[in-house]
């Protein structure tokens, strides 16, 4: 990362075994047969897959440092990196079981993320130490593929004290079949999210098929437009209109009033399908704020227009043109039905969702979040009151929907709620405390997304997928500092671990170390 050297190497040979040796100093520097030093492949590995840099940004770092290397070389160091942190982290996985004894065990937290027919890319994780244990590429996330991972982290790592995941059916009875006995929970945020798909989807997608069907997005977008190069066609000074808005004032002139009034209330109800709080559908329904301010706008604009004289009709046009856009939706049955459902249907998912404490409603983290810190024995307590409700209110007790969120939670109960686990360790017993969710892995594969969004402009990781190494989320070990001091041993830095590994590669082999 100092830039290019030359290095001129005295090469020996035993003349008894004929064995040949070369520089240390150089091997610790550059693996044999390239021309790449291992600081450069750790720069160019963590601009990739930590800092989520493209191709041609990483380019463009190296170049800043008078290094020079085409776009497929950047490319072929990603892999290279990958492939030496998981070799690095199969030799390391004896120290990693100890330290996890030590601490009382592991808990496996499992999830996937797949896309189209590519395949599925599963990874397991220690909710304690937060440390990425395994990886592996499965076709399907069919119970036989996910058991014979399983029963590979059995073999490395031994049983986990308990086992956190979604509610897929192949995932639910591998982890059955491989750890029967092992106490097994779900993720609260996917549950939460699967129960409130079933719950709203119904009305959202009703909803959503009648704004498409009126074309009312497009409608505002184009008043919006028209309006806006209406106001820069005036080369207008909205100065004294702001100062007088922000002050509760009145301007002296009005003429300009209405257009500015129309290209706000347009704007203002296109920001609704904005909103949310960062979880995703079901947590966010964007939609059903947007139709909701749709509503509102009707109910207040013919306020506003009855005090519209004759005379004054062509100069209010603009806001006339608005309120006949916003009157499809009031006199659209279908949609005013899909709100008013999806209003008190939304009010009870977000009392389950206060309920389990986890992706409440104006929450700040967002998918971030991992549920509050209470006492599992309160928010045991918060769901078996909300499911009393759904058998006691009479509308709850007699909805379909809502009879089947009732069978779902029963379903899962005893996998919701984790209480201490009390293990043994070495210095003595310990408690432990499983993870309420797997936001972790979650992250990861956020971030993967993100990189392909900033590389290709959209979020498909269908190619990723087929071509990504299976151990990439190994990745997310060089944050975790506990993790770094076991896989570095009394080593400096990765720098020198991977020289080590370069050592070990026969004389012979030109090629990277892509043997995993």
């Amino acid at each position: 990362m100092t830039g290019p050297f030359i290095a001129h190497e005295t090469v020996l040979q035993c003349k008894k075994c004929r064995t040949t040796l070369g520089s240390d100093a150089l091997g610790r520097l550059v693996r044999r047969c390239c021309n790449v030093g291992y600081d450069v492949l750790i720069f160019v590995g963590r601009a990739l897959f930590q800092r989520y840099r493209t191709t041609q940004e990483v380019r463009g770092e190296l170049a800043a440092r008078d290094i020079r290397i085409s776009a497929s070389e950047v490319g072929y160091l990603g892999r290279q990196f990958i492939t030496y942190l998981a070799i690095s982290h199969r030799l390391a996985t004896p120290r990693i079981r100890q330290a996890m004894e030590r601490s009382g065990g592991y808990i496996l937290h499992l999830d996937a993320t797949h896309e189209g027919d590519a395949p599925a890319l599963m990874t397991g994780m220690d909710g304690l130490s937060e440390i990425v244990l395994a990886n592996v590429k499965i076709p399907t996330e069919n119970a036989d593929h996910i058991a014979s991972f399983l029963r590979d982290i059995r073999k490395t790592y031994g049983t986990p004290a308990a086992c956190v995941h979604d509610m897929g059916t192949g995932i639910c009875k591998a982890v059955a079949d491989v750890f029967p006995g092992v106490l097994d929970f779900v993720c609260h945020f996917h549950f939460l999210r699967d129960i409130g798909k079933d719950f709203l989807d119904p009305a959202y997608r009703e909803l959503r098929n009648g704004l498409r069907k009126h074309g009312i997005s497009s409608r505002l977008h184009a008043l919006a437009r028209r309006y806006r190069e209406h106001l820069q066609q005036q080369d207008c000074n909205t100065t004294p209109i702001v100062t007088a808005i922000k002050s509760n004032g009145f301007p002296d002139d009005t003429k300009l009033l209405p257009h500015i009034s129309t290209y706000s209330l347009a704007l203002w109800c296109l920001q609704g399908k904005q909103s949310g709080d960062g979880y995703g559908f079901p947590f966010d329904r964007p939609l059903l704020t947007f139709a909701e301010r749709l509503l509102e706008l009707h109910c207040h604009l013919p306020e506003v227009l009855e005090r519209v004289s004759a005379t004054q009709r062509r100069e209010f046009k603009p806001l006339f043109s608005l309120a006949r856009v916003v009157s499809i939706i009031a006199d659209d049955p279908q949609i005013c039905s899909a709100v008013e459902t999806l209003r008190w249907r939304s009010q009870v998912f977000d009392r389950l969702r206060e309920a389990m404490r986890i992706a409440e409603p104006g929450g700040s983290k967002a998918l971030n979040d991992d549920g509050t810190a209470e006492a599992i024995n309160t928010i045991r307590e918060g769901v078996r009151l909300f499911r009393l409700e759904l058998d006691e209110d009479p509308r709850l007790a007699t909805d379909p929907l809502s009879r089947n969120m009732a069978k779902q939670i029963d379903k899962y109960d005893e996998k919701l709620f984790a209480d201490p686990i009390e293990t043994m360790t070495p210095n003595g017993p310990v408690t432990i405390y499983p993870q309420r969710t797997n936001n972790i892995l979650e992250q990861f594969f956020r971030g993967v997304r993100r990189t392909q969004h900033r590389k290709s402009g959209n979020n498909s990781l269908n190619r990723v997928l087929q071509t990504m190494l299976a151990d990439r989320p190994l990745i997310k070990n060089l944050d975790n500092p506990a993790h770094m001091k076991v896989l570095l041993d009394g080593r400096e830095n990765l720098d020198s671990l991977f020289a080590e590994l370069g050592a070990m590669q026969p004389k012979s082999s030109a090629e990277s170390l892509m043997i995993y």
